[in-house]
């Protein structure tokens, strides 16, 4: 996705490097054109991504879930979701039990955004049944889309955030939030004209919208003491995912051990990049010439990421 040209870039006297051929290409100033799936230009509306990006199938499937043994124009692509979970909810017949949860990670500490008081770091630990989880974790049940809403906005007003040369709210953490879908299919009574559960057995299913914090150079940021820390801690955890991304994607024949535990972040996206969970990824870019190189870095590393294959 492109964004528009900040007033910064603008008043500097920026060109426009990036450009969409309207094909599924994207083509950047001095490079050979590079094939995406989607590409959504600086103009393009947040129904437009959410609509042609696949989100809404991603709800669908979480709806759908895995069967168990015995709004107006400036609504982002989360508010969307929740809308469309509720939509699909209530249109499928089905018996709904959804609830939240909502963590960053922030110096490679998992701290629960939920959870009144101070944030406080949470264990993370490993199971053969869940796989890696965080212990303690609340979970929140929600009906409504209003409730949802609340809640992201309560946890994201507690996501550490700082000012800096280039931005002055800064994300310093990387954040989850993850939809609990549960659902038992019910039908209704003939005679008596009353809803009962049927005996289809229960599905869940989740959804999660992971908020990445963006590489820095320390050098064009300004940073120094605990904003240069807190860069260091980022870079390394997308630099440990980029390695996870780029093994993932070499033919299954030749893949070799993949690093989750080298941190925080790819422990806990484990399942949605290599085990039983459909991914999107959505590369944002901007079309300044000044940041050419992350733009070009950016689109690498999304490139490498469609190639990882798995089998849900």
């Amino acid at each position: 996705r492109v964004r528009p040209l900040t007033c910064t870039e603008t008043r500097r006297g920026d060109r426009r490097v990036v450009h969409s051929l309207g094909d599924g290409t994207i083509h950047v100033s001095a490079t050979s054109p590079l094939g995406d799936r989607r590409v959504f230009d600086a103009g393009s509306s947040q129904e437009a991504v959410f609509e042609g990006s696949g989100m809404r199938q991603l709800v669908e499937l979480a709806i759908d879930g895995e069967t168990q043994p015995a709004a107006p124009g400036l609504l982002g692509l989360m508010q969307r979701s929740f809308a469309c979970l509720l939509e699909q909810s209530q249109s499928r017949g089905s018996d709904l039990a959804l609830s939240a949860s909502y963590l960053e990670i922030y110096n490679e500490q998992v701290r629960d955004l939920l959870r009144p008081g101070p944030p406080c770091a949470l264990p993370l630990r490993w199971s053969k049944t869940r796989g890696f989880y965080v212990e303690n974790q609340l979970s929140v049940d929600f009906k409504s889309l209003e409730a949802i809403a609340d809640l992201l906005l309560q946890g994201s007003q507690r996501r550490r955030t700082s000012a800096h040369a280039l931005n002055r709210h800064s994300s310093r953490s990387h954040a989850l939030l993850t939809i609990h879908v549960r659902s038992r299919a019910v039908s209704a009574h003939p005679a008596l004209g009353t809803w009962r559960p049927s005996a289809c057995p229960s599905k869940q299913g989740t959804l999660c919208f992971v908020d990445l914090a963006g590489s820095e150079r320390v050098k064009e940021t300004g940073s120094s003491g605990e904003l240069s820390v807190e860069a260091n801690n980022i870079n390394r955890s997308l630099l440990a995912l980029g390695h996870c991304i780029s093994l993932l994607a070499k033919p299954r024949g030749k893949q070799m051990h993949i690093p989750y535990r080298d941190s925080k972040l790819t422990r806990l996206l484990a399942r949605s990049l290599g085990g039983s969970g459909i991914t999107l990824m959505v590369a944002c870019i901007s079309p300044s010439s000044h940041c050419l190189s992350e733009t070009l870095s950016t689109l690498h590393y999304a490139s490498r990421a469609r190639r990882v294959t798995t089998r849900p």
